[in-house]
C-alpha cells in the first residue's frame, strides 16, 4: 500500500529541500546558470515574509514545494503569483503536484483571493497540461516584461 502524500505549509526546516527542488528545476528548464539565489538568501526571504510556502512530502521527505507570493490586481483586487510548483522528478505522477495545487486553492479561497497566477514555458507540455486539468486559462496575448536592476548603471536615468 502507497503511503500518502502530506501537503503543508513550508517550515524554516524545510528551506535546503525547497532549494533543492528550485535548483532541479532549473536544470529542467534548461537555466541552471540564472539560478544566483543562495540558500541563505532564501531563508532569509522566508524569516521576512517575502513569500509563502507548501511542501508535498512523501515516505518521509519533501518531493515538492509550492511557492506564491502576494500580487494585486487594479482591476480584480488580491491575487496570488504562484512563482513555481516542482515535484522531484522521480515522484512524478503520483499526486504531489495535484496535491499542492489543492492547497493552493484552499489557501485563496479561505482568504478571499481573486485569483492565483503564473508563468508556464510554451514547450513545457507537461505542465501546460497540467494547469489544462484545473481549467486554467492560459493566455498567449501578454508580453513578459523586466528590468535586471544590475544591469543598469549607478546614475541610469531616462
Amino acid at each position: 500500500m502507497q503511503m500518502p502524500i502530506y501537503v503543508r505549509k513550508a517550515l524554516e526546516s524545510d528551506i535546503d529541500d525547497m532549494y533543492r527542488l528550485i535548483a532541479e528545476l532549473a536544470e529542467y528548464e534548461r537555466s541552471r546558470q540564472e539560478l544566483i539565489l543562495t540558500p541563505s538568501d532564501l531563508l532569509h526571504h522566508y524569516k521576512s515574509g517575502y513569500f509563502k510556502a507548501w511542501v508535498a512530502r512523501f515516505e518521509d521527505q519533501t518531493v515538492g514545494m509550492a511557492l506564491c507570493y502576494d500580487r494585486y490586481s487594479t482591476w480584480k483586487g488580491r491575487c496570488l503569483y504562484l512563482e513555481d510548483i516542482v515535484v522531484q522528478e522521480k515522484y512524478r505522477r503520483i499526486g504531489a503536484g495535484s496535491a499542492l495545487m489543492h492547497a493552493l486553492i484552499s489557501f485563496a479561497r479561505r482568504e478571499g483571493y481573486y485569483s492565483i497566477n503564473w508563468q508556464v514555458l510554451t514547450w513545457n507540455e507537461p505542465a501546460l497540461h497540467f494547469y489544462k486539468k484545473w481549467n486554467a486559462e492560459i493566455d498567449r496575448q501578454w508580453w513578459n516584461g523586466r528590468i535586471i536592476i544590475n544591469n543598469l548603471s549607478a546614475n541610469e536615468s531616462i
